[in-house]
């Protein structure tokens, strides 16, 4: 019985975290590394690569969803990936080829959390005022912005392989930002379906360097997939004006308890 009670928790952490995903559409990664690493005690190489396998699995069904509506914007997704997904890989070259002090990127990992969170809890707060956009009118394409969108893809890929956080809000951020004319359900599906790639790549890299605990990730999913059909189910009822600030303070607070913890 003794795998029960490891199991059990993990699949409540995966519930909770499942909720608040499906209730606000943002906050995964920044919510699960953080709280694997200071609540469940897993290492940060695990808890990083464990959660991206992760969110490939649980983005992909969203991210195949919002391309079957016609949510996804090609053309500035494949630009995004162009850039993130070589900066992964050159992320996990290093991380496989360099002999690294496996204690010091555990340091490096806590280091980026304990910056990217708090980033994440902003773009969270602001990212109601990004997403409003245009608001009627059809979809239609809107002029790509080739180099600022690949500059951005490459921070975003070496960011999430690194720590698992910034896929999110910050991505929905920086594109609403790049493309103030894309409508907003556009921006949303275009951040899901480029999450898939980054995420699958980063997810089997850290799978082959031995950072990914199956066992863990299993967990995870059977209690985050019934999260969220529930917080997809009460989208609304929740005021979001109470519900970002609130996410946004759990953020700081795993922020603060990294730091904490690492000193």
């Amino acid at each position: 019985m003794s795998w029960v009670v490891d199991f059990l928790p993990l699949v409540g952490a995966g519930c909770v975290v499942g909720f608040l995903i499906g209730l606000t559409g943002v906050g995964g990664g920044a919510l699960m590394t953080p709280l694997l690493i200071s609540t469940f005690g897993v290492s940060p190489q695990i808890a990083v690569g464990t959660d991206l396998l992760y969110a490939s699995i649980t983005k992909c069904t969203a991210g195949w969803r919002h391309h079957t509506l016609g949510h996804v914007d090609w053309p500035i997704m494949l630009r995004l990936a162009a850039g993130s997904v070589p900066a992964a890989l050159i992320v996990l070259g290093l991380m496989a080829f360099t002999p690294l002090n496996t204690e010091a990127l555990a340091e490096a990992i806590r280091g980026a959390l304990v910056f990217v969170l708090p980033a994440s809890a902003l773009a969270i707060l602001v990212y109601p005022r990004f997403i409003k956009g245009p608001l009627s009118g059809e979809d239609y394409d809107v002029p790509v912005r080739p180099l600022p969108t690949i500059i951005f893809g490459v921070v975003l890929g070496a960011l999430v392989t690194l720590t698992s956080v910034g896929a999110g809000a910050i991505g929905v951020a920086v594109l609403s930002t790049l493309y103030p004319l894309l409508r907003a359900r556009r921006v949303v599906g275009t951040d899901i379906a480029h999450a898939v790639p980054l995420t699958l790549v980063g997810g089997l890299g850290h799978l082959g360097l031995g950072h990914v605990d199956l066992t863990l990730m299993v967990a995870l999913l059977v209690g985050s997939i019934p999260g969220m059909l529930i917080g997809t189910r009460l989208v609304g009822l929740a005021p979001e004006w109470l519900l970002r600030p609130v996410l946004a303070i759990a953020l700081c607070y795993a922020a603060y308890s990294l730091f904490t913890h690492a000193h």
